[in-house]
C-alpha cells in the first residue's frame, strides 16, 4: 500500500542545467535522499499518475536497492507500468532505445557513467524524457526547484520484487515488466549494420579485443560479438558486471584501459581493440599500435558511415561538442551537409536529432552516437567501426592515415586536472574570463593569440540559449585551447584543457601528438597560470 513519508534527509541537488545527480554512494544511501530526488522528478513532470517508465542501471553498488525504491515510489505515485532490465541492468543507450521503442513517458537511469563504483565511490541517477534523451534544461530546472522545497514523498510498503526472471509482475496496481536487457538493443543493431559482413570478417581470422571494464556492456558485447558475430570466445574481457567494476575505473581511455592498450601496442597485437565505460555510452577505439582519438573517430565514422546499411542514404548532418576538434567539420563540408557545434552534454544534440538536422553526433569525452537513440552509444560505435573495416578491408592505421591525407590532421589532446580544490579551479577560470577582451594580439612563446571568447550556444531548433560553456583561446594558424570545469566528478573540481592544432594533408601527419602540440600546451599553461594547480602536469592525458 502507498504511504506518504515526511522528507527528512538534507538534500544537495544538482546544478541547474544538468540532467541528473551524482554524489558519493553513501550520500545516496542516506534515508530519504534518493527518495527526495525521485519524488522531485515525478513532481516536476506533473506527477507519475497513469504514466509509464523505463528503469535500469549499470549495476554499480546500490543499483539493485535503488531500483526497488524507485519501483515502490512509481507505484505509490500512480504509474501504470515500469519496464526494468533483468537484474536491474540496462546500458544507457539500451534504456534510451526501450523508452523510444515502447513509447514510455520517460525513464530513470542509474549510473555515474565512467566514475568508479563501490560503497565509498560514486553513484548517480538521471531522468530521460520521452524521446529517450536526457531531460532538457527546462525540465531539470523544475527538478532542481522542487528539490529545494520538497517535504514529503510517496512510497509503497510492498516487499522487494524478484527482478531475476523475465516476465510481468504486479506491484500494487502497477505492472512491472522485466525484459532481457540485450534483446531489443541487439535487434536494433541488426537493422543498422551488415552482420553477415562482420561475421565474415571474424571468420577470416580478424582478431579483436573488447574490454568491458567489468561494466554493463559485458553482456551486450558477449552476446553480439561472440554469440552472434562469431568472434572467438575470449574476445570480450572483463565482461561480467561488478558492483565496483573490478575495483577499477570504468573510463575507456588509455590511462584506465591500460591493459588493453598494452596488448594493442605489444607484440602480436589484435587487429582491433575497443572499450566501453560504466553505463555503456562511451567508447575507445584502438588499432594495432594505433590509438584513435574521439575526435578522429567521429570524423572517420562520418566519412564512412554510408558503408553501413543503416546510413547508406547518407547523413543529414554532423554535430560535435565545442571542445571536440573540428575534424568532423571538414568531413561535413566535403559531404555538403550541415555541421553543428554545441555545448558539452548529449541533451544538446537531442533537438538537432529530433529535427532531422543531424545523423551523427560526438563529443570529446569518447561519446559517439547517431539518431538510432538519443544517447551516445559505445557498442554502436564499435559495430560501425567493424562494419567499415569489413567493407574497406584496411587496417585501422590505414583508414586513419587515408583520412588524414584526405582531410588533414587535427592534432588533439585533452589534459585533465582532477580533484582540484574548488577555489583554485574557480580562480583559474575567473582569471581567464577577465582576460578575454585583452588577449588578441598577445604573443605567447611561439604563438600569437588571434582571439578569445566564452562559448555561448543558440539552439537552432527551439531558440534556447546556453552561456558560459567553456573558454576558447584561438591562435594564428588555426591552433586552439579550450578550458572547462567538468561537472562529472564528485570530489573537488576537474579542470579540462583541450588542445588542438591543424596541419593539412600535405604536412607531416605522424608527429607524436604531445610534441605536435607543445607550443599550444605551453601557451595554454602560460595564459591560464596552470602552475597554480600545484601539479607537475595533468592527472590524465588523452
Amino acid at each position: 500500500m502507498p504511504a506518504v513519508l515526511k522528507s527528512t534527509a538534507p538534500f544537495e541537488g544538482q546544478k541547474p542545467g544538468t540532467s541528473g545527480l551524482r554524489k558519493k554512494t553513501r550520500v545516496f544511501m542516506q534515508p530519504g535522499y534518493l527518495e527526495n530526488f525521485v519524488q522531485s522528478v515525478f513532481d516536476a513532470i506533473d506527477g507519475a499518475e497513469g504514466k509509464r517508465f523505463v528503469v535500469g542501471g549499470d549495476g554499480r553498488y546500490f543499483n539493485a536497492e535503488a531500483i526497488q525504491t524507485i519501483l515502490k515510489m512509481a507505484a505509490a505515485n500512480g504509474a501504470t507500468e515500469v519496464i526494468v532490465g533483468q537484474g536491474g541492468l540496462l546500458s544507457t543507450p539500451a534504456a534510451s532505445h526501450l523508452i523510444r521503442l515502447n513509447g514510455t513517458d520517460g525513464g530513470l537511469i542509474l549510473s555515474a557513467s565512467h566514475n568508479p563504483g563501490g560503497i565509498d565511490e560514486d553513484f548517480g541517477i538521471k531522468y530521460n524524457i520521452s524521446n529517450g534523451g536526457p531531460a532538457p534544461e527546462g525540465v531539470t530546472a523544475k527538478i532542481l526547484a522542487r528539490t529545494t522545497e520538497i517535504d514529503s514523498y510517496k512510497i509503497s510498503d510492498a516487499a522487494d520484487m524478484d527482478l531475476t526472471a523475465v516476465g510481468t509482475q504486479v506491484l500494487d496496481q502497477m505492472q512491472v515488466v522485466i525484459v532481457d536487457p540485450v534483446t531489443d538493443y541487439q535487434a536494433l543493431m541488426e537493422t543498422l549494420f551488415d552482420f553477415n559482413k562482420i561475421r565474415a570478417l571474424f571468420a577470416g581470422g580478424f582478431r579483436m579485443r573488447f574490454d568491458a571494464m567489468h561494466a554493463v556492456t559485458g553482456p551486450y558485447a558477449t552476446a553480439i560479438l561472440e554469440g552472434t558475430l562469431g568472434a572467438p570466445k575470449g574476445t570480450v574481457v572483463n565482461g561480467v558486471p561488478s558492483v565496483d567494476f573490478g575495483k577499477g575505473h570504468p573510463d575507456p581511455n588509455p590511462v584506465w584501459a591500460k591493459t588493453l592498450m598494452d596488448e594493442m601496442f605489444g607484440e602480436n597485437a589484435p587487429d582491433f581493440g575497443a572499450a566501453s565505460d560504466g553505463d555503456g555510452d562511451r567508447n575507445m577505439i584502438v588499432g594495432a599500435g594505433v590509438y584513435v582519438t574521439p575526435s578522429d573517430s567521429l570524423a572517420v565514422l562520418a566519412a564512412n558511415a554510408h558503408l553501413a546499411p543503416g546510413y547508406a542514404k547518407g547523413l543529414a548532418g554532423v554535430a560535435r561538442s565545442m571542445p571536440t576538434s573540428a575534424a568532423s567539420d571538414r568531413v561535413a563540408e566535403k559531404l555538403g551537409i550541415g555541421s553543428f557545434e554545441t555545448p558539452t552534454g548529449w541533451k544538446f544534440f537531442g533537438n538537432l536529432l529530433d529535427a532531422g538536422k543531424v545523423t551523427l553526433c560526438g563529443e570529446e569525452s569518447a561519446g559517439t552516437g547517431s539518431d538510432h537513440v538519443r544517447e551516445k552509444d559505445g557498442l554502436w560505435a564499435v559495430l560501425l567501426w567493424l562494419n567499415v573495416l569489413a567493407e574497406r578491408g584496411l587496417s585501422v592505421q590505414d583508414i586513419r592515415t587515408d583520412h588524414w591525407q584526405t582531410y588533414g590532421r587535427d592534432y588533439y589532446s585533452r589534459h585533465d586536472y582532477e580533484a582540484l580544490p574548488v577555489d583554485i579551479a574557480n580562480t583559474i577560470m575567473y582569471d581567464l574570463r577577465s582576460q578575454l577582451d585583452t588577449l588578441a594580439g598577445r604573443s605567447v612563446g611561439a604563438l600569437t593569440v588571434s582571439g578569445a571568447d566564452e562559448f555561448s550556444y543558440l539552439d537552432p531548433v527551439d531558440g534556447s540559449e546556453s552561456h558560459q560553456q567553456g573558454i576558447r583561446i584561438f591562435f594564428e594558424g588555426g591552433a586552439r585551447a579550450v578550458f572547462r570545469l567538468s561537472g562529472t566528478g564528485t570530489e573537488g573540481a576537474t579542470l579540462r584543457v583541450y588542445l588542438q592544432s591543424y596541419v593539412d594533408g600535405s604536412g607531416d601527419l605522424h608527429v607524436e601528438t604531445q610534441a605536435a602540440l607543445a607550443d599550444v600546451i605551453a601557451a595554454a599553461s602560460d595564459i591560464s597560470g596552470l602552475e597554480r594547480t600545484g601539479r607537475d602536469g595533468p592527472d590524465v592525458m588523452t
